[in-house]
């Protein structure tokens, strides 16, 4: 029975006899394209606002996140669900979107000698800090082609552990997932915190790139080798089979017979949607909501350390751009504490799932997640009426502490959904991929709001990220409640080595 029910999910042979250590080094990959994220999240924003780019116009840089989400997610899991390979169904997607992934980031790294080559100022970057358009261009190439290719990574790789799970099942396999990532985050925070590879390796630096671009620049080259190091480990730890029978596949109901040569598309998309298994609306709802009080911090933490804490600005004079450097590497190593609490958090995800149940737990985190962003709104009022040079020693700390404790949380956003939506799909005979890239548009869409939101709050409230954490608090109070009451009620019991069925 269990072959014939993996058969027509189209899963192949079963999976059940994988062994543990085996699945944790599937996950590996995981780790590699969190490695980059990490760096990108730290780095990035607080380096385009060097190119030129206002701080309000840099979060419309972030709308390429979303819009490969809604784009390429959905359609590449789906692709993933019906991949006849001969090398499986989710490695050929996880081979093209890391190899996307590594031409990316070095674009990114080297945007500012691009730039110069292509008619950027000739002054030392020592001494001009105007505009490089050019530099700022070939900077948002780059950032859209590693977001596009971020997303065609992490849709079949999360795909691929929910068919790998077998015994072990989803919610395990999550955690795993989970845990790679927050060792991923661990040493990408860290590489962004030290600011130390300029010097490290002195031949990055050039007439166009002075300390932190080489140091960026620095940073994303091992982010490459290591994300390369990893998808080898993965493509030959999770060996996959061809797709068995996929005339005889159903995807969330459709007949796959009936349209196995329909064109897939974003029209295909919503069809196929609208057979989401029992409850994935109401996961898809919270999980919206949810990301709306996350990505104020997650885009901006860093440039909030920089600008509200350290009192320091990116255009301003050498003083203050040294204060906001040196602002930007304590926020990275805010993030890099945040990881390792995420890391050790992720290992208590599922006995506490068990004990209380998924929809409690997630409950627990939009609290968490509300008063840590009220904790942020408060501290930034009170650093910025001091109106001193450099940090508050106190308030420094604080917002470390509060950065620390956002790992809790973080690890249940991390796998708490994604390990509820594995398991309804695999309720429903398998289609992971395509559910899994349907619940990245509720994570996609959040960001769009929030991003379109950040420039309009700056002219309102003056330039800065405090509104943007003021309104994240709201959407986390909200969504805590509107949890309690519309997520599925997953029983205790059933939740067990990952099961988790909805009443």
């Amino acid at each position: 029975m269990a072959e014939e029910s993996l058969s027509v999910s189209g899963v192949g042979p079963p999976t059940g006899s994988i062994s543990l250590i085996r699945l944790i080094f599937a996950c590996t990959v995981a780790g590699g394209v969190q490695y980059g994220w990490a760096l990108q999240l730290s780095l990035l924003t607080p380096y385009v606002q060097t190119l030129g780019l206002s701080h309000a116009l840099s979060s419309l840089m972030w709308l390429c996140g979303p819009i490969a989400g809604l784009l390429v997610q959905p359609c590449v899991g789906l692709w993933s669900d019906r991949c006849r390979s001969r090398f499986g169904r989710r490695r050929p997607f996880i081979l093209g979107g890391c190899l996307l992934i590594c031409t990316a980031v070095i674009v990114i790294g080297f945007s500012s000698d691009i730039g110069s080559a292509l008619g950027d100022t000739k002054q030392h970057c020592s001494v001009y800090h105007g505009n490089r358009w050019a530099a700022a261009v070939v900077y948002v190439v780059g950032f859209w082609i590693l977001d596009f290719s971020n997303n065609a990574v992490q849709g079949p790789a999360r795909a691929l552990m929910a068919d790998l799970s077998g015994k072990h099942g989803c919610n395990a396999a999550n955690a795993i997932f989970c845990s790679w990532m927050a060792f991923g985050n661990i040493l990408g925070y860290s590489s962004g915190a030290t600011g130390q590879w300029h010097r490290w390796f002195p031949f990055l630096n050039t007439k166009a790139c002075c300390e932190a671009c080489a140091n960026l620049k620095g940073a994303f080259l091992v982010a490459v080798l290591f994300l390369l190091l990893c998808m080898t480990v993965t493509l030959i730890c999770a060996k996959e089979v061809t797709l068995i029978e996929p005339k005889k596949c159903i995807e969330l109901g459709d007949n796959r017979s009936k349209d196995s040569e329909e064109k897939v598309g974003p029209l295909f998309i919503i069809k196929a949607a609208k057979n989401l298994p029992p409850g994935m609306p109401s996961v898809l709802l919270v999980t919206g909501l949810t990301w709306l009080s996350w990505f104020p911090f997650i885009l901006y933490d860093t440039d909030w350390m920089g600008r509200e804490v350290y009192h320091g600005d990116p255009k301003g004079t050498p003083a203050k751009i040294d204060e906001y450097n040196l602002g930007v590497r304590q926020g990275a190593f805010g993030l890099l504490l945040n990881s390792i609490v995420l890391g050790m958090s992720s290992f208590l995800i599922e006995p506490m799932c068990r004990k209380f149940t998924a929809r409690l737990v997630w409950v627990l985190s939009n609290f968490l997640v509300f008063f840590a962003m009220t904790a942020f709104t408060i501290l930034s009022a009170i650093s910025m009426s001091e109106h001193t040079f450099g940090p508050n020693h106190n308030i420094r700390i604080m917002a470390l502490v509060i950065f620390a404790i956002l790992g809790f949380p973080l690890s249940i956003l991390f796998s708490v959904p994604f390990a509820v939506t594995a398991q309804l799909a695999k309720n429903e005979g398998g289609g992971q991929g395509l559910c899994t890239g349907v619940l990245n548009i509720s994570i996609v869409i959040p960001q769009v709001i929030i991003a379109l939101g950040a420039g309009p709050w700056d002219a309102i409230f003056g330039k800065g990220n405090t509104p943007a954490f003021a309104v994240a608090a709201v959407f986390a109070f909200v969504c805590g409640f509107i949890a309690l009451f519309k997520l599925p009620k997953l029983s205790k019991t059933e939740y067990k080595g990952g099961i988790a069925s909805s009443h």
